[in-house]
């Protein structure tokens, strides 16, 4: 609320509410209102207003914060603000229902002490009491409960007055001064013994006030520091950030560099694996014809031999020379000696086109296997290019979410 506001509702209440009047003529409305208290405890709580009566003790000895300050002196502000809620609904009356509502609850304590325990009693236990919520509400529901008609308040305020004038003509002067020179006095005493105690809480407030500033101001240099170092933090985590970001870049950037050189890589390989697929069918289909031909050939050549008479004498079925052969006649030598020359220049011509095809052969197979082996080594260049590829993709994934992981965390 506003100070304007706020000093406009203190305004209200002082005039409007008769809060002033209480303060007024050496405070005898205050007194009236004591008087007041003291009728309605009479008819509410007998048995507490006989004990008081025994132990000497008037209203206005524990009862005066009450009116005065609207038990804003000791009880907890969630009370006092209902308290003020209920005085502004409904008037001053208010007060009489709080204070018999106290008294009430309080009986059972009260009627056990003296004259001193019970200012005492007063002055601590009761406001102690209501630092609990639950016992200021039903505190307030009990004073809610309470009925004080205003027009009891009325006779109890003519009562006083007539009191007061019958007094006043039958104390002597001197006798009336006295008696209000020792009201007086107690009243002294009884508001240096509160001021004593304000003081005391005042200080006790003040030296909790300076604790509690030392160390907010402790947790504040605490969280300063803090900050200071998450800022710093924050700057290096940006810093971080950004350098992963580049370094995520260029990595994508050489993935995908990799890559395209990979599938370059795959294609030329495909194209020369496919070249030499081509080359070893082109030879194995030579080799094929080849052997097919030089096997013609020898049927052929098998077939001749076998259908020459001299020649079956002097090869076997496999092709080689007999170990043994009959000897001719003497007339005819000359004519055998040159038919041998003749079969053994052409069994040497076989046996060269033979050892040619031969070399033939095992220089295809020799090829071949040399095609086989590029292929082989294609093959696992092919594949070794792929896991590497692989591989760095992999590992550069991996590092790039780790990065980011950690800067989530």
């Amino acid at each position: 609320m506003p100070e304007e506001q706020a000093f406009s509702v203190l305004v209200k209440i002082m005039f409007d509410y008769g809060l002033r009047d209480l303060f007024k003529q050496n405070f005898e409305d205050l007194h009236c209102k004591f008087f007041q208290l003291e009728r309605l405890m009479q008819e509410y709580i007998p048995d507490l207003y006989n004990h008081f009566l025994n132990v000497g003790l008037e209203a206005h000895m524990y009862a005066s914060q009450w009116f005065l300050t609207l038990f804003t002196a000791k009880f907890p502000l969630y009370m006092v603000f209902h308290i003020i809620d209920l005085l502004l609904c409904e008037g001053i009356s208010v007060i009489f229902n709080v204070a018999l509502a106290l008294l009430k609850t309080s009986k059972d304590d009260l009627i056990q002490t003296d004259f001193e325990g019970a200012l005492k009693f007063f002055r601590v236990p009761v406001p102690k009491r209501y630092r609990s919520e639950e016992n200021a509400k039903k505190l307030m529901e009990l004073a809610c409960s309470m009925k004080i008609s205003q027009k009891k308040l009325k006779k109890f305020e003519k009562e006083y007055h007539t009191i007061r004038e019958q007094q006043e003509q039958q104390e002597a002067p001197i006798e009336r001064y006295e008696r209000e020179n020792r009201r007086l006095q107690e009243a002294n005493m009884r508001l240096e013994q509160e001021n004593d105690d304000l003081a005391h809480e005042l200080v006790s407030s003040k030296i909790a006030l300076r604790k509690d500033l030392d160390n907010a101001e402790e947790k504040a240099d605490a969280l300063n520091k803090e900050l200071l170092l998450t800022k710093q933090k924050l700057v290096d985590s940006e810093d971080e950030k950004r350098r992963l970001q580049e370094e995520s870049a260029q990595l994508k950037e050489m993935c995908r560099r990799e890559l395209d050189k990979s599938e370059s890589e795959i294609k030329k390989n495909g194209s020369i694996i496919g070249e030499y697929k081509q080359i070893c069918s082109q030879l194995s289909e030579r080799l094929e014809k080849q052997q097919a031909a030089n096997r013609g050939e020898l049927e052929k050549i098998r077939a001749k031999v076998e259908g020459c008479d001299k020649c079956s004498t002097l090869f076997n079925k496999e092709g080689r020379v007999r170990a043994a052969v009959a000897a001719a006649p003497h007339g005819g030598g000359e004519e055998t000696d040159e038919e041998k020359e003749g079969l053994k220049n052409q069994l040497r011509e076989m046996e060269l086109e033979l050892a040619q095809t031969k070399l033939q052969l095992v220089e295809a197979e020799c090829k071949i296997q040399d095609l086989e082996h590029h292929l082989g080594l294609a093959l696992n260049e092919v594949q070794a290019a792929k896991k590497t590829w692989f591989n760095r993709t992999l590992s550069s994934i991996k590092t790039v979410t780790g990065t980011q992981g950690k800067e989530t965390t």
